[in-house]
């Protein structure tokens, strides 16, 4: 059955994530550590929907070809830009294959290393029988999200990363509340710090003093191998720029946020691989010039467009649908919630950063390759 026909509800979609009689795919050879410390643009894959909102997957597998031939270092896929009520109508395992199959195809013709994030959400049985069924199609790890757990204290949520963590190795995720995170103190990423499958952490707060907990929580744990990501679409180059100060083992230091796993590179993928790739190299010695600063505000200009801030994210979702459909990805704005939508003046407000600020687009790019990657 083709995964676009596979539309069972959520009982169907539990059962293919716990069942263990699929035996694993073998995964390409890639050393998970060394190339998340590297740092990578890691796209949040978004959903392709027919009118009828089911899976369109000519436009799916024109996505993931896409962030592959920007460049991209890797993809997320099962998380919040692909839309968490997959796992409601049964498309967890379609989308997660789809995803998977498509890029290690794109991948075959010219290798290099490329990671696969897995979502990985509810509670403890689901998210480690979702890790499970990551695993099995080749996942190398799982991002997991605390969101829907706010009734669980720090050490209960602790030992819920330990559980899920025993399947997968894990992508450690601070969610804003906006669109359902909650607050974790400096304790809390403390602790979850010395969990030895712990490879990455995507911090996404939207909050610099959070987002100082985090890097701060990482560093005194004397975890350098664990690779420290943004989340934050609204301050992603200034993140990237940003000589953390840390103390480690009592002397003074600094961290470095390495790359980004955003929705916002769901969108002009090719612009933000020149960006880290400009970035990487800098090092601590980077001046923040007006020249990066003026970069970082249209960025940030542009994300509060995509992402709909003025209505509290609501379109963030639909906003990238926007720009990924202007540019021939996508089919229209269609998400599985028929009342998430693009929010009032949400297109005009697009379309005035696409003008503003043209350097951030990568529709040239797209334009040359989309008929090949639809095919």
């Amino acid at each position: 059955m083709a995964p676009s026909e596979r539309r069972g509800g959520a009982a169907g979609e539990a059962g293919a994530a716990g069942d263990a009689s699929s035996p694993p795919r073998p995964r390409a050879p890639l050393d998970l550590r060394r190339h998340l410390l590297a740092g990578q643009v890691i796209p949040a894959h978004p959903l392709a929907l027919t009118p009828r909102r089911t899976l369109d997957e000519r436009h799916q597998r024109a996505l993931t070809r896409y962030y592959v031939a920007a460049g991209a270092g890797g993809m997320a896929v099962g998380v919040h830009t692909t839309q968490f009520e997959i796992r409601r109508v049964g498309l967890l395992r379609p989308v997660l294959e789809l995803a998977a199959e498509t890029a290690d195809a794109a991948l075959a013709a010219a290798p290099r290393p490329f990671v696969k994030i897995a979502g990985l959400v509810g509670d403890t049985r689901q998210a480690a029988g979702e890790a499970a069924l990551a695993a099995a199609l080749g996942y190398h790890a799982g991002l997991l999200s605390l969101g829907g757990l706010g009734e669980l204290t720090d050490a209960q949520l602790l030992r819920h990363c330990r559980a899920v963590a025993e399947t997968l190795p894990i992508v450690g995720f601070y969610l804003q509340p906006a669109v359902g995170g909650r607050g974790l103190d400096f304790g809390f990423w403390r602790e979850l710090a010395e969990l030895p499958q712990l490879v990455a952490v995507k911090i996404a707060p939207f909050d610099r003093y959070r987002t100082l907990d985090v890097v701060r929580a990482v560093a005194a744990a004397g975890r350098d191998d664990v690779a420290l990501y943004t989340g934050n679409d609204d301050s992603i180059v200034v993140d990237l720029l940003t000589p953390f100060p840390v103390t480690v083992g009592g002397r003074q230091a600094t961290r470095r946020i390495v790359g980004g796993l955003l929705g916002q590179w769901a969108v002009w993928t090719r612009r933000a691989v020149e960006l880290l790739d400009a970035v990487r190299p800098l090092g601590d010695a980077v001046a923040l010039d007006a020249a990066w600063l003026g970069h970082a505000a249209a960025l940030t200009d542009a994300n509060g467009a995509i992402f709909d801030a003025r209505h509290g994210f609501a379109g963030c979702i639909p906003g990238i649908h926007e720009v990924l459909r202007r540019q021939g990805l996508l089919r229209g704005v269609w998400t599985l919630d028929p009342r998430e939508r693009l929010g009032e003046g949400q297109a005009a407000e697009i379309e005035r950063v696409r003008q503003r600020h043209p350097t951030l687009t990568d529709d040239d790019f797209v334009a040359e390759h989309r008929d090949a990657w639809l095919a």
